[in-house]
């Protein structure tokens, strides 16, 4: 008799797991639409939630030395914060030239490049029309002999002169149009930005207490004792984490800096903090840093050869950190395949735009690490770690 009960339910078994899987699938694709409609709410909790996670370990060192959570929690943020905020100062009146340059820049590149399109193609006779001579001056035999100077038709020039304005202003109007909607974000950044600084400041002071207090007085949690220790072990692993890779883009963009300034570049603060911001997306963030460096250096040097020196400089650099320093340093941590941190860029970009990009990444290494810290989806964690 048991047998044949355990026999059904077994049966069952599949039938069940049929039945959720459509349930499953909406819900995860409940839980994108509300990623995606709730960014303007979500985005300040996951960078609170990430700056919360890189200064937690910090904060609770110092409690142990008797140091108020609240007033470490204050000192970290003024440190982080201040050179953060007179970085951005300093970086306000260059980024903004730079803006304005764009439209007048980028048509200029286009101007620049059809000249040198045009010189590549075959030389053809300009557009000629025949003037209506006397016969005692030889008519079309005077212009065959050289007599008469062949006349470019000036409704061709008109054409010409129609099919560049319209591009030109597009690019400016394109332009434009950035800066405008550059500046009317302002305000809903600058809104995100104090409310992350806040809700991190709360979850530094009162955040520890709060999961302390759940821990203890709810029934779902069994293992009291190991569910905390396994919290503050994958705390301390994404903290490393956030740290490291925040000190490898720093050097980066230092470094970046450094080298354009020795090599009279204009503004090279301003490009080794966009380098070292963009190195957070892996493949994407590089690429844009090349086309803004060769941008900028055709805006300085012209359309010449020396023009491509920073990109080229950039790029070399970049390669020795993504090939040596990064691997070297994080080794497993920052195991993950191509072919997922593509898709998984083109997905938060999709879902948070610019800031998604930035933060898809970090994100995925710390759902990675703490699955394995918790050893739940161990057959996702070897797929994201699938050698190329």
């Amino acid at each position: 008799m048991t047998d044949q009960v355990n026999a059904e339910d077994a049966d069952a078994l599949p039938s069940r797991q049929t039945a959720t899987r459509p349930l499953g699938w909406l819900l995860g694709l409940a839980l994108l639409y509300t990623l995606y409609f709730a960014k303007t709410l979500l985005m300040p909790v996951v960078v609170a939630g990430l700056f919360t996670l890189l200064l937690g370990p910090v904060v609770a060192w110092l409690k142990s030395r008797h140091v108020p959570r609240t007033l470490s929690a204050v000192l970290l943020l003024c440190a982080i914060g201040g050179p953060f905020t007179l970085l951005a100062v300093e970086l306000s009146e260059p980024a903004q030239r730079w803006v304005k340059q764009v439209p007048e820049l980028t048509a200029k590149v286009t101007e620049q490049l059809s000249i040198l399109t045009d010189g590549l193609e075959p030389e053809q006779g300009p557009l000629i029309e025949t003037r209506a001579e006397p016969a005692d001056q030889g008519g079309f035999f005077a212009w065959f002999r050289g007599d008469v100077e062949p006349e470019v038709s000036e409704s061709a020039q008109d054409e010409d002169q129609r099919d560049e304005d319209p591009v030109t202003a597009k690019l400016k109007e394109g332009g434009l149009e950035m800066l405008v909607s550059m500046l009317a974000a302002a305000p809903l950044i600058i809104a995100q930005l104090v409310t992350c600084i806040m809700l991190t400041l709360f979850l530094l002071v009162f955040g520890p207490r709060l999961f302390e207090t759940f821990v203890d007085n709810f029934p779902q949690v069994r293992d009291k004792r190991r569910t905390i220790c396994l919290v503050g072990a994958m705390q301390r692993e994404l903290s490393r984490y956030i740290v490291t890779v925040s000190l490898i883009n720093t050097g980066l963009g230092l470094t970046t800096a450094l080298v354009l300034w020795m090599l009279g570049m204009d503004d090279p603060l301003l490009w080794g903090v966009m380098v070292g911001l963009l190195n957070f997306a892996p493949y994407i963030g590089p690429l844009l840093s090349l086309a803004v460096l060769s941008l900028a250096g055709i805006a300085q040097y012209g359309l010449e050869w020396v023009a491509l020196l920073p990109a080229v400089v950039y790029f070399s650099i970049n390669m020795l950190e993504a090939q040596l320093v990064t691997p070297l340093v994080l080794g497993r941590n920052m195991r993950l395949n191509p072919l997922i941190i593509i898709l998984w860029l083109m997905l938060w970009g999709w879902l948070w735009g610019a800031a998604g990009v930035l933060l898809a990444v970090p994100l995925l290494v710390c759902l990675k690490l703490a699955a394995a810290q918790l050893n739940i989806l161990g057959n996702w964690v070897r797929l994201v770690e699938t050698r190329a």
